[in-house]
């Protein structure tokens, strides 16, 4: 690519680097405050620099920092939020929210080798567990946050699973937070959910 030319929208790139649009927005608006990118409303994002094979090197390390970042800060808020859920769910999910819990768990079981498909099962876990804390401002709260939610996941769940064996360590996670909750165990949910995200953001760190 050349000064002028435009570069791939922010959907494709976050395809290509496998990130959330999130990442791509904030890295492409640094580099348009250092002058390298000229972003327009509506029309896309253009070189300015002459040096091209800089801003990629530039583009690939921000949007990889940027990631980083959002991941951490949207653990640190899962945390807060999905602890007390599972402690709230484990007092108050009737069979319903269990039996949505269970298809939840079955569904990722069975997309050990679908990456997407096992990210859709691990969303809605999460999310049944926040429904039946019966807690309608969390749940509002959280399905706000939806989108941030499975990009989360997503990029942590292709950290994770960088070793296929992985897979069977996280389902057997996910199963003991929903026992504990069909056990009507709120202490141990509690734990069980705090121990999971602290894991993730371990691993994280130590990547």
């Amino acid at each position: 690519m050349a000064p002028g030319d435009r570069l791939p929208s922010e959907r494709e790139l976050s395809s290509r680097f496998g990130v959330s649009r999130t990442s791509v927005r904030e890295a492409l608006k640094a580099l348009q405050m250092a002058g390298s990118v000229e972003i327009r409303h509506g029309g896309g994002s253009y070189i300015k620099t002459p040096e091209v094979a800089m801003l990629g090197r530039q583009l690939g390390s921000l949007i990889e920092k940027t990631e980083s970042h959002l991941v951490h800060e949207m653990l640190e808020l899962r945390r807060a939020l999905e602890v007390e859920s599972a402690s709230l769910a484990a007092q108050r999910a009737g069979e319903e929210n269990l039996q949505g819990m269970r298809r939840a768990l079955a569904h990722m079981h069975d997309s050990f080798n679908d990456e997407e498909s096992g990210v859709q099962a691990d969303v809605d876990l999460h999310m049944q567990i926040v429904r039946a804390s019966r807690n309608p401002l969390l749940i509002e709260m959280v399905e706000m946050l939806a989108n941030r939610l499975e990009d989360t996941i997503r990029a942590t769940r292709r950290h994770r699973f960088t070793d296929a064996s992985r897979h069977a360590d996280t389902y057997a996670e996910h199963y003991e937070i929903y026992a504990a909750i069909a056990q009507q165990n709120p202490q141990l949910a509690k734990k069980l959910m705090e121990q999971h995200i602290d894991r993730i953001m371990l691993e994280l760190d130590t990547h």
